[in-house]
C-alpha cells in the first residue's frame, strides 16, 4: 500500500462533514466515513489515476456524497490536504500546503 498522510486541515474537514450528516440523520455520518475510506484505498492503489485540478494537487470524487478528497504525491507519498464540498469556493483548499 502506498504511504499516506492525512494533514490536520484535511481530517478536520472529514470531522466537520462526519458530524454534519450525523446531525441530518443517524448513521448517515457513518456511511460517509466508509465512503471516504473507499476513497482513500481507490487513491492508494493508483495515486496517478485522478486527475490535476490545480498545480499539482489531484481530486478524486467520494461516492454518493458531494465531495472531493484532494491530495498531492510529494515522493512516493500521498498527502491528502482537503475534503471539501464540490460546491465550495476551490480557493479554500489552494491555499493549504
Amino acid at each position: 500500500m502506498t504511504p499516506h498522510v492525512f494533514r490536520a486541515a484535511a481530517a478536520a474537514d472529514v470531522e466537520r462533514a462526519y458530524a454534519w450528516y450525523e446531525q441530518q440523520r443517524a448513521g448517515l455520518g457513518e456511511e460517509f466515513l466508509v465512503a471516504v475510506g473507499q476513497t482513500v484505498n481507490d487513491v492508494l492503489d493508483a495515486p496517478e489515476r485522478r486527475p490535476v485540478v490545480h498545480r499539482y494537487t489531484r481530486r478524486a470524487l467520494v461516492p454518493r456524497f458531494p465531495y472531493g478528497l484532494y491530495y498531492r504525491v510529494v515522493n512516493d507519498t500521498v498527502v491528502f490536504v482537503a475534503c471539501f464540498h464540490t460546491r465550495r469556493d476551490p480557493a479554500g483548499w489552494k491555499r493549504r500546503r
